[in-house]
């Protein structure tokens, strides 16, 4: 249960970092849901009228062609936008009249992110990258550089800590983006076009990196992908198109 404190925007929950909610009946559930686009002036739907609902633990594919709204819809579910109409409730917290402060507060505490392109600080180490999202939520320093190195040595790169990001390959790259996501123990993880900038050899490596880790930790991933090879791969694949979302049945 997270308990709202309109006086100083914080949280206060019954789980912490070692008890992450990996196990509710919905990880994400969308209801009725409406997002359009403010192009001078004027609104442009992208999402209309869609619901849908992802379980935790799931492995879900986001597919569709290119404007379709994936990376939209992608954003709206780990709360970087809010949708015009209907609700998006977030690991059991229905975020409707949350502020922008208090998403992301619930962002940071359940959600992690993997861009295609990495965004990690180039000036900062592997290990500082990862440890980051930990001191934004006020972890001290070194406990934070602690758990930033065992996330590191989870994915193999017990070797690459203080390398800065233009010193490692594009698979190592994602790699630390991949510690940084899983370091605060979200319960789901998005993932956009993850393997999108690596070698099909590479991002296979990488997709089997995510399939394992949510094997191991029930991680809910929800991955936007152009991949029918990897899509194949997925316990459940979502297609949208033309405004709406439609599960696509194996």
């Amino acid at each position: 249960m997270v308990v709202w404190s309109s006086t100083n925007m914080s949280i206060s929950n019954s789980y912490t970092l070692d008890k992450p909610q990996h196990y509710l009946t919905d990880a994400v559930r969308i209801e009725n849901m409406s997002y359009c686009y403010d192009l001078d002036n004027a609104l442009l739907p992208v999402l209309d009228n869609v619901s849908l609902s992802i379980n935790g633990g799931d492995t879900c594919a986001i597919i569709g062609p290119s404007g379709a709204g994936k990376s939209t819809l992608l954003n709206l579910i780990g709360l970087l936008e809010k949708p015009n109409t209907g609700k998006i409730i977030i690991a059991g917290h229905d975020t409707s009249s949350s502020t922008a402060d208090q998403r992301a507060i619930l962002r940071n505490l359940n959600i992690g992110f993997i861009f295609q392109s990495f965004n990690l600080l180039p000036r900062l180490s592997a290990l500082e990258n990862v440890a980051l999202p930990l001191m934004y939520r006020g972890i001290r320093k070194n406990v934070a550089l602690s758990m930033a190195e065992e996330e590191l040595m989870n994915v193999g790169l017990s070797q690459r800590l203080q390398h800065r990001p233009h010193e490692l390959s594009g698979g190592q790259g994602q790699r630390v983006a991949i510690a940084r996501a899983l370091v605060g123990k979200p319960s789901i993880l998005l993932a956009d076009e993850p393997t999108g900038n690596l070698d099909r050899e590479t991002g296979d490596m990488i997709f089997d990196l995510l399939i394992s880790l949510n094997a191991l930790r029930k991680t809910t991933l929800i991955m936007v992908t152009h991949d029918a090879e990897l899509t194949a791969k997925m316990d459940r694949r979502f297609k949208v198109s033309h405004g709406r979302i439609v599960e696509i049945k194996c």
